[in-house]
């Protein structure tokens, strides 16, 4: 990369969306340098996830454009801002939509991962240094997202929010670890942890469920029962170590009973990947009395109750939440990283379109009408 950037404005391609559920465009932005405690990126590949398709569409929430969306992404350090120590020119790295400040009492309890600092924030659309877009055409902000953007040639990210990899790894694939598929994998390694043997119930096959599976056929559950509404996911669920498969609308009685009646009084762990609340729901009442754990990682819609009788609970039961898998991105995304390195992880099956960033839209097109898993876009096309 030429030293020739350093300290300069950047020119260079990125998709902005100028209106809610209008088609992105390419065209030439500006990108500021870094300042204080942040790098700007060369990213070379990244992937499209639920969440860009969301706000993109901004039907239950306060619309914030024009914007560059991504947040899935793999890159290179182009350079750094002032106070930042460790990360440099070069470095591999995953942008990572939420943060780890290190200083923060969540950073530094071993239990937490939502930095104070630098926790998800869907409606900021500036830089937390200055308050200042990096991004500009003819003078006109563009606003951010997650505090990544990734949808642009280059891009100005936290430091906190930077995960460092090894040089080794290939960007192409190892992308995706930086949002839903270590947050499937880590709902069930850190959080349900199922013992070997054990059976687990995936709820919503998409991308985030199936990397949950993953995370319980690396556990070694005996028996991974995948909960979904689509029939034809089964199929490809299969590579992802599901062992059976339900659906709700094939039985006259609630899921949790179906479940329970297959297990012999219900599974060992569930882990809950649709945020519909009546999947909520069941993924806490199909597990078993006396030791089932259910966790949640999907988001239900904000007006959304959780009810359920209260003896479900004084049975033994326990119902966990999570978020991003519990992982904290600086300390332990690497090490998810190092998993794929060593084969322990399988990521290319997760990885089923791939467009030239001049094709970007079609990524959209294909998570709209839910073909795939996740669709890879290659920077440099």
């Amino acid at each position: 990369m030429p030293s020739t950037t350093v300290g300069q404005v950047i020119r260079c391609k990125a998709a902005i969306a100028w209106e809610a559920g209008k088609p992105l465009v390419i065209e030439e932005v500006e990108v500021a340098p870094p300042q204080a405690m942040e790098v700007r990126l060369k990213i070379l590949f990244t992937s499209l996830c639920h969440t860009d398709v969301y706000f993109w569409e901004a039907k239950g929430q306060t619309p914030l454009f024009p914007r560059i969306f991504g947040h899935e992404a793999g890159g290179i350090v182009e350079s750094v801002g002032k106070d930042v120590t460790e990360l440099k020119p070069g470095d591999h790295v995953l942008p990572i939509f939420t943060g780890e400040c290190k200083d923060c009492s969540h950073c530094k309890s071993k239990e937490s991962n939502l930095c104070e600092l630098l926790r998800i924030n869907t409606d900021r659309g500036v830089m937390i240094n200055d308050e200042q877009s990096r991004f500009s055409i003819n003078g006109k902000p563009i606003y951010h997202f997650l505090g990544t953007s990734t949808f642009s040639e280059y891009t100005v990210v936290h430091v906190g929010c930077v995960a460092k990899i090894n040089p080794n790894a290939p960007l192409d694939k190892v992308c995706v670890v930086s949002c839903g598929i270590s947050t499937g994998l880590g709902a069930t390694l850190n959080v349900a942890k199922p013992p070997k043997g054990s059976t687990v119930a995936i709820f919503g096959l998409g991308a985030v469920g199936l990397a949950a599976a993953e995370g319980a056929r690396i556990s070694g559950a005996s028996r991974i029962i995948g909960v979904d509404l689509n029939s034809e996911k089964f199929n490809e669920a299969k590579k992802f170590g599901v062992t059976e498969f339900v659906n709700p609308k094939e039985h006259d009685k609630p899921v949790q009973e179906v479940i329970a009646k297959m297990t012999g009084g219900g599974v060992d762990r569930s882990v809950e990947c649709s945020g519909n609340i009546n999947s909520l729901i069941s993924a806490f009442e199909c597990v078993h009395d006396g030791w089932g754990v259910a966790v949640l990682v999907g988001i239900p819609h904000k007006d959304a109750v959780f009810k359920t009788n209260p003896l479900n609970v004084l049975s033994e039961r326990t119902l966990k939440g999570t978020f991003f898998g519990n992982y904290k991105p600086r300390t332990d995304i690497p090490g998810v990283v190092e998993k794929y390195m060593k084969k322990e992880l399988d990521l290319d099956k997760f990885i089923t379109h791939e467009v030239p960033f001049s094709e970007i839209n079609k990524a959209f097109d294909y998570m709209l009408k839910g073909e795939g898993l996740r669709c890879l876009i290659r920077m440099d096309g």
